[in-house]
């Protein structure tokens, strides 16, 4: 292991006050607002707050970007309806701040932590990351975000740790769909990964996208975004996080298994039940004019291939 001492650490590596302080006065400020209800546009991200260096090798700075405004109108979040407007339309019901994250389970030191704790000493990156949505539509999108390790380093996972569970917040009185009666999903939404999946480079917390900070309706105030994964895997809205030694349930592999596989690795060459994942609808698209493109394996991070050698990914999808 490695001990890093204060001489081992760079004056270069250290953050600067000021950016630290307005990192918290910014949050702090910019939650409050939003939690309260009061419609501004959407509130940009310090440039202190990213480092030049953050756009990462692999990022597909050669594909058209998706517009912000289909981005932020077109999701699937059914706390707040099935349909793709309904989150931007009604997520403005719920409130984020405060927010807590509790961290337990095979962990030296569980606890909860608030956002503007969990961002001190974390420096913001952008993400452009390609999002393929298991329904076969897909987007690009520049997240801000920051890589899951460095939060689960902070809490020590134990030997035993395996998986990582996390949990969306369950809040009927402010998302709707929580209190539908025709819901087949048992609330509160959970996700999982293997813990060397989480820990993987390319696996983040987004807490922004298009130089803002993220939207209600793409998971405010805090999502993970797995980008070799349906989108389905990247949970929003994170109140939980749970280490385990077994493999936990996660809510659409327990609605239909046979659809929805836990590992959920985009695979053009495993098709969903009811439609083929060879190709994709990349936005923008219409009805009438649809953006066919080919699917790619991994969604084209064949870097996370090696989590996968030995295993049969038409067995394990």
């Amino acid at each position: 292991m490695l001990i890093r001492t204060a001489d081992d650490i760079k004056p270069s590596e250290i953050t600067p006050e000021h950016v630290y302080r307005s990192r918290r006065r910014f949050m702090r400020e910019a939650l409050a607002l939003t939690g309260a209800g009061v419609a501004l546009p959407a509130a940009a991200l310090p440039g202190a707050w990213l480092d030049e260096r953050s756009v990462l090798p692999g990022a597909p700075l050669d594909e058209t970007m998706t517009s912000e405004s289909d981005a932020t109108s077109y999701n699937n979040f059914y706390e707040f309806g099935t349909d793709k407007g309904d989150p931007a339309a009604h997520a403005h019901e719920m409130t984020i701040d405060p927010w807590t994250v509790e961290v337990s389970g095979e962990v030296a030191k569980p606890g909860k932590i608030g956002l503007e704790d969990m961002l001190v000493g974390i420096d913001l990156e952008e993400r452009i990351y390609r999002l393929r949505c298991v329904e076969a539509w897909s987007m690009v999108i520049p997240w801000i975000g920051f890589p899951v390790k460095k939060i689960l380093d902070k809490f020590e996972p134990t030997g035993n740790a395996k998986y990582v569970m996390f949990e969306t917040l369950h809040r009927p009185s402010e998302m709707r769909g929580q209190r539908s009666l025709f819901s087949s999903i048992d609330w509160p939404y959970v996700e999982g990964l293997r813990l060397d999946e989480a820990n993987h480079p390319l696996a983040i917390f987004a807490v922004g996208m298009y130089g803002n900070l993220l939207p209600k309706q793409n998971g405010a105030p805090i999502r993970l975004v797995v980008p070799w994964k349906y989108g389905f895997k990247s949970i929003k809205s994170i109140v939980s996080i749970r280490l385990t030694e077994t493999r936990p349930v996660n809510t659409w592999n327990d609605l239909q298994p046979r659809e929805y596989g836990f590992y959920a690795n985009v695979n053009p060459t495993v098709d969903h039940p009811r439609w083929s994942q060879a190709r994709e609808r990349r936005f923008p698209t219409t009805l009438f004019r649809p953006n066919w493109i080919p699917t790619r394996m991994f969604n084209g991070y064949d870097e996370v291939a090696e989590l996968y050698t030995g295993m049969d990914l038409s067995r394990y999808y």
